[in-house]
């Protein structure tokens, strides 16, 4: 990461415990080298980290102070007291013996029960978290860049790519084209066809994705209107963004990484978007809508025996 981590990790709850060596994980690829050293001592030994000051951390790492205090802002911590407080905590928890934790909140025993409202909470926050954040200046102007355009092409890989199938199909049942494109490859050759009236957008968690950042990039560059939709304003997707929609960067953990947790709020920007979208195209959406409801309703009539 060779650009300044910003003051947008400032006002966010710092992750639990629990869920730092996800969170590890996932920030990693986008840390400098001296930081990835910092993140990974951390996650590994939690309890000898927990007993260094920021000076002795630099030293065990090999690197400074000031590494020391940009990656626990990074993970989501004001400053390495924070860091070193939860460091603390998942050494205890750890030697405790307590359950193992399946979610920075939810332990491998606890009841089913227990999970669903745990997890619906944690969805809420997730939700709240992103409306709070979402620049509805930017999503008015995306969508009306949206709504006037002649093609939009999505893209996104992984749980980001179904969000991307979630937009186009949206889109195309209010008469608009649209197309997803999880592969990098015809991605980018859709992209070159892209010109001053047509619209691109990349959906990435990371903001880091290569693999949507290569086709927003030639859009760009062609004159189409480009927008990204990830947890990152600061990420390298940006730089070719017309315009940001920024979702929240939930808690992550074990079994729930922020390739479950962030769609959540990527499909939140996507219904914004949509519904945007049809309200300002609602003479032709509403008939066209209805022609497809129309046309699939014999689909979910009972056929008789």
């Amino acid at each position: 990461m060779t650009h300044e981590v910003k003051e947008i990790f400032a006002g966010e709850t710092p992750p639990a415990p629990a869920a730092l060596a996800a969170k590890v994980r996932t920030l990693a690829p986008s840390m400098t080298r001296s930081m990835q050293r910092v993140a990974e001592a951390v996650a590994n030994d939690p309890a000898g980290c927990a007993a260094l000051t920021v000076t002795g951390l630099a030293e065990l790492t090999g690197t400074s102070e000031a590494t020391v205090v940009r990656t626990a802002r990074l993970l989501g911590y004001p400053g390495y007291r924070d860091l070193r407080l939860a460091l603390a905590g998942l050494a205890a928890q750890q030697q405790s013996g307590r359950a193992p934790a399946v979610t920075a909140d939810i332990a491998v025993d606890d009841p089913i029960a227990d999970v669903v409202a745990k997890l619906a909470y944690d969805e809420q926050q997730t939700l709240a978290d992103t409306a709070a954040a979402l620049d509805t200046v930017q999503l008015g102007t995306a969508v009306g860049a949206l709504a006037a355009a002649r093609r939009i092409d999505v893209y996104g890989v992984g749980a980001s790519g179904l969000v991307a199938q979630d937009l186009t199909q949206k889109l195309l049942r209010i008469g608009l084209i649209a197309h997803a494109h999880n592969d990098p490859h015809l991605a980018v050759t859709n992209a070159v066809q892209l010109q001053a009236k047509d619209v691109a957008i990349s959906i990435t968690h990371s903001g880091s994705t290569g693999d949507v950042i290569e086709p927003l990039r030639v859009a760009f560059e062609h004159g189409a209107t480009t927008i990204a939709i990830t947890g990152r304003p600061d990420g390298p997707v940006t730089q070719y963004a017309d315009h940001i929609l920024t979702t929240s960067t939930a808690r992550e953990s074990e079994l729930r990484p922020a390739a479950m947790s962030s769609r959540t709020s990527q499909l939140l920007v996507v219904d914004c978007l949509f519904i945007g979208v049809a309200q300002r195209t609602y003479e032709t959406a509403a008939p066209a809508l209805s022609a497809s409801y129309e046309a699939l309703a014999h689909r979910h009539r009972s056929t008789p025996r």
